[in-house]
């Protein structure tokens, strides 16, 4: 736990984290409105990596689906996961670093756009349907009604904190307070 006054914010690091080298790819996931872009470009910024907004890369059917309240079944998502996972490649071949959102809200997903490399951390943006709905209604210019919120939370399995590479940050801290902490835990690993 990291207190902050009002800002604090329990980060939770996996066992397989506290073990790997210093990640080069972070993957900020978890339901939507959680806060995974706002969390990536301040990462993006203080760290001065890349971002790729994952919901830019669904193809035009999902975000139809979804703007009409119809939940992604794993077909949908195969292709835009697939779109992910070959950014995170590029990254990988051309020896960079960078961040991506992604709600990776299976640990199948989670597979699937890591490929298995220790260098993919998931940054898990942690919090319960009261926490992230207010914050739904909020947020105007984006596909995602707030009606979804349930069917995320459907999908969600939590990533195991022994045996994938996971960071979870409790959303009830402010989003610059979580990037912040985020940050200054993987500063702490080893290089």
């Amino acid at each position: 736990m990291c207190d902050n006054g009002r800002n604090a914010v329990a980060v939770s690091l996996s066992r397989r984290l506290m073990q790997a080298a210093r990640p080069r790819v972070l993957v900020v996931m978890g339901v939507s409105g959680c806060g995974k872009s706002t969390v990536a470009q301040l990462m993006a910024a203080r760290m001065g990596w890349p971002v790729i907004e994952g919901d830019d890369l669904h193809p035009p059917a999902n975000i139809a689906r979804m703007s009409n309240g119809i939940p992604l079944t794993d077909a949908d998502r195969a292709p835009w996961l697939d779109r992910i996972a070959a950014e995170i490649q590029a990254w990988h071949e051309q020896g960079q670093c960078g961040i991506v959102t992604c709600s990776s809200l299976r640990r199948a997903y989670r597979e699937r756009i890591s490929n298995g490399h220790d260098a993919v951390c998931f940054v898990y943006l942690k919090g319960s349907k009261e926490d992230i709905a207010p914050r739904l209604r909020q947020r105007t210019g984006h596909f995602m009604p707030v009606g979804m919120l349930d069917s995320q939370f459907a999908t969600l399995e939590e990533p195991d904190m022994h045996h994938e590479m996971v960071m979870a940050l409790d959303v009830k801290a402010t989003q610059a307070h979580l990037a912040e902490q985020a940050c200054l835990h993987l500063d702490r690993l080893p290089g």
